[in-house]
């Protein structure tokens, strides 16, 4: 087994290793009648972002397997810069977790709040579009830490809560 996991380069990565930022600009577009963005407008670039940080850190071709949580804490409006933040937290195999954090920038005044945050979990895939394992997760720092702890908690959550529906994704 551990032949076999040098030969797929599986070494650990730190989260930092394959963090991703990237930013927009909210445009009329992108909102709503009342001015403020869509839901599925920020989802979408949660999506991308989340999906980048899997490909980094598994160095495979990742997809949307779940979006576990997605939650929206202030709205954003027209003319926002929208900053995307995305890490790997926990890995399980051939599946990660990814955590997304979206905070809006007022671009005149500089005031930053975080608006939305965002879990979800990918997989790699090999070249015949099967699930392949993922390099393990090695938190350093204490924030690495503290996600990954959290991250392995959710997971067993989820575990639980498919037992009690009768339901077994895992």
């Amino acid at each position: 087994m551990l032949k076999n996991l040098k030969s797929e380069n599986l070494e650990p990565k730190s989260p930092s290793y394959s963090q991703i930022e990237t930013r927009y600009i909210v445009m009329p577009d992108h909102a709503n009648h009342y001015g403020t963005a869509f839901g599925g407008t920020i989802m979408s670039w949660i999506d991308m972002v989340a999906a980048m940080a899997a490909q980094k850190h598994s160095g495979r071709e990742s997809v949307t397997l779940s979006v576990d949580r997605l939650t929206f804490i202030h709205p954003i409006y027209v003319g926002d810069h929208v900053v995307l933040r995305a890490s790997v937290n926990y890995v399980v195999k051939t599946s990660m977790e990814v955590g997304v954090q979206v905070v809006k920038e007022n671009p005149y005044t500089d005031e930053k709040v975080r608006s939305t945050t965002a879990y979800l979990t990918f997989v790699a895939l090999d070249e015949n579009k099967k699930p392949t394992p993922v390099p393990p997760l090695l938190p350093e720092s204490d924030t690495e830490k503290r996600r990954f702890e959290n991250a392995k908690l959710r997971l067993e959550a989820m575990k639980e809560l498919s037992k009690k529906m009768k339901l077994n994704p895992y």
